[in-house]
């Protein structure tokens, strides 16, 4: 159908359309394939000043190594840097990032968006405040207790403190997805003997699992890609995938480093692409299903 559509406009006019989203499909993925490429090389090839062909060419990789190509900045990366540990991190702080958001998410949202009191609506504004407040604000307010309480440090102070921040997006979204769906399906199934929780668990939940996985998904990348709140509440040895990789930045001055940090680059970015492509028609329809009501 979609072929049929474009058919009928001109031929110069579908070469046009074709073009710019080839260009935007270039330039949206050069920087990845790019940091992919270069993780390959050595530093005096992909920051070359003298000659930027080197990093296509790898002249002093292979000098180096007798390959254009080098498994250094990995091997350097995890291994001898052991950001496995970092990657074992930040999947300890996902799961349950996402296993506890989803949870009182999914309870929380369903509860709001089946309740006729008017404090709702402002019990939804008020975590929407909070939600848009920096980050890095709500955080100062926990370095103190959790020095005092020698709690400073650790995987599960970070993740309490990163389901408080994330929270209000995840009850927003889940809020929308349960609002689309017509109130009749619980009043159908308590007609059928079930309680408000098994209409909850048995009719509801099916019909929205599009969108908790959608925003489960969403949950998983803001706690991914944190910064602020994973570098400022973990200890070096507990440290999670970005700011393991903004360490070996701020190590310029040591010769490599910046090759581990463009290889940890990479293989922190990867995941999140196979992911993305993995869950991209259960995020379009659970954005379309939270999008559309009644």
């Amino acid at each position: 159908m979609m072929s049929s559509v474009a058919n009928r406009y001109p031929l110069h006019l579908r070469a046009l359309i074709y073009g710019f989203i080839l260009l935007w499909v270039l330039m949206a993925a050069f920087p990845f394939f790019w940091t992919l490429w270069g993780s390959f090389k050595v530093e005096l090839d992909f920051f070359s000043i003298a000659n930027w062909t080197n990093a296509i060419t790898g002249q002093n990789t292979f000098n180096t190594y007798g390959s254009s190509f080098t498994d250094t900045g990995y091997l350097g990366a995890w291994i001898q840097e052991e950001f496995w540990r970092s990657a074992i991190n930040t999947s300890i702080v996902c799961f349950f990032v996402v296993c506890t958001s989803l949870t009182i998410g999914t309870l929380g949202g369903y509860a709001l968006s089946r309740s006729g009191y008017r404090y709702t609506f402002w019990l939804l504004i008020t975590a929407l405040i909070f939600r848009a407040m920096p980050p890095i604000t709500l955080v100062s307010g926990y370095l103190l207790p959790f020095f005092e309480w020698n709690l400073w440090g650790i995987l599960p102070t970070t993740i309490i403190v990163l389901v408080a921040i994330n929270q209000p997006f995840t009850l927003w979204m889940l809020h929308s997805f349960f609002q689309s769906i017509p109130k009749e399906l619980d009043e159908s199934a308590k007609v059928d003997g079930c309680s408000q929780f098994q209409a909850f668990r048995f009719v509801i939940i099916p019909v929205m699992w599009p969108g908790v996985i959608t925003t489960g998904l969403f949950s998983f990348l803001l706690a991914y890609n944190d910064f602020a709140v994973t570098s400022m509440l973990l200890s070096d040895e507990n440290r999670t995938m970005v700011p393991k990789i903004a360490a070996f930045l701020g190590t310029t001055y040591t010769e490599g480093n910046v090759m581990f940090a463009v290889a940890a680059v990479v293989s922190a970015t990867a995941p999140l692409f196979i992911l993305v492509m993995f869950f991209q028609r259960r995020i379009v329809s659970g954005l379309t299903a939270g999008a559309v009501k009644g």
